[in-house]
């Protein structure tokens, strides 16, 4: 698991300050209060923080910096029913290697594939690459399975060697205000990342799907409940519907984990998805990073980009900051 503890996730104070939420979580009741309770989310002034930050402009060295860390943040992926062992080594050869020519070049952050796929990213990818395999789980993208079904999945994407499992939640239940039922059901598959026979637990990202929020305040009311149930990581999207990730959005999200460290002292990644392809969209949403968070979250360890496309013009803009120029067509893989 690559996953390190470059900056501690739980502060010393950290039990303490959870156990004084506890009253939140106690009952359906409680966590509505909590949750309606929150402030509401100006919309006007996020877009506006949004739309201001991503106009910052940074040096050519700074430039140059971005585009590795960025590179070094990616979840490689492919989440398609014609999905084969060969494209998924494939895939995985890419995230070690993303340019053959410049072994100077930072592999990516993780290989994400459906759970029938795990074992084989796991074999190609060896011992020792650094890079983490994740696994979408619990009837991605929709969700719309039985509780056992979903724990089932999860288990078994984790006993094929799953690091890291991106959960979908119950849609339907949030936006009927059954928080209580998101709650619980994201408690569970957190236990269901447990690995058979001890070892560390393979880290929960929870995937909120944004575009089917419908409204800020349900996604901050969301990535509170994600991190009150354990989340390591909260996430945007599926990159399945026609909404993913926004600047706005992600936005309110790095917002919602400063103030949940702030609260109670447990740091939590973001993982926007859907829709970054370009690296001069990938900068701004660093900027945003450091921005809102600082240098704490401006690591794999905290951040991720969920992409397929993404990586291949960050390896052509890394060339032109390195020679003048772009290369040819076969610089870079198809997807």
């Amino acid at each position: 698991m690559t996953m390190s503890s470059v900056v501690p996730a739980y502060g010393p104070d950290a039990p303490g300050r959870l156990a004084g939420l506890a009253d939140v979580t106690a009952s359906d009741a409680a966590l509505r209060r909590f949750l309606h309770g929150l402030p509401g989310v100006d919309a006007v002034g996020l877009e506006a923080r949004a739309a201001g930050l991503g106009t910052r402009s940074i040096k050519t060295t700074a430039k140059a910096y971005a585009i590795d860390l960025a590179i070094s943040m990616i979840d490689l992926t492919t989440l398609e029913g014609s999905d084969t062992h060969g494209k998924v080594r494939a895939l995985c050869a890419k995230g070690r290697r993303p340019d053959p020519t410049d072994p100077g070049t930072p592999h990516v952050a993780a290989i994400c594939v459906y759970p029938d796929m795990v074992a084989v990213a796991r074999e190609a990818l060896g011992d020792g690459s650094g890079i983490s395999v994740a696994s979408v789980a619990t009837a991605f993208p929709a969700g719309r399975v039985a509780l056992p079904v979903k724990l089932a999945d999860t288990a078994d994407a984790v006993a094929a060697g799953a690091d890291e499992i991106d959960m979908v939640i119950d849609r339907g239940a949030f936006l009927s205000g059954r928080y209580m039922e998101v709650f619980e059901e994201i408690r569970a598959v957190k236990q269901a990342c447990a690995r058979p026979g001890g070892g560390s637990a393979a880290h929960l990202k929870v995937i909120f799907e944004n575009g089917e929020l419908s409204t800020y305040d349900n996604i901050r009311r969301c990535s509170w409940l994600a991190m009150l149930a354990g989340a390591d990581f909260i996430k945007t999207s599926t990159g399945k519907v026609a909404v993913n990730a926004t600047p706005a959005n992600t936005l309110l999200m790095l917002e919602a984990v400063r103030d949940f460290r702030d609260a109670v002292g447990v740091q939590v990644g973001v993982k926007p998805a859907g829709g970054i392809r370009t690296s001069k969209d990938a900068i701004k949403y660093l900027v945003m990073v450091n921005e809102t968070l600082g240098d704490d979250w401006l690591s794999p360890d905290w951040f991720r980009f969920g992409a397929s496309s993404l990586l291949n013009d960050l390896l052509m803009q890394r060339q032109k900051l390195s020679t003048g120029r772009y290369s040819g067509p076969d610089y870079v893989t198809v997807d």
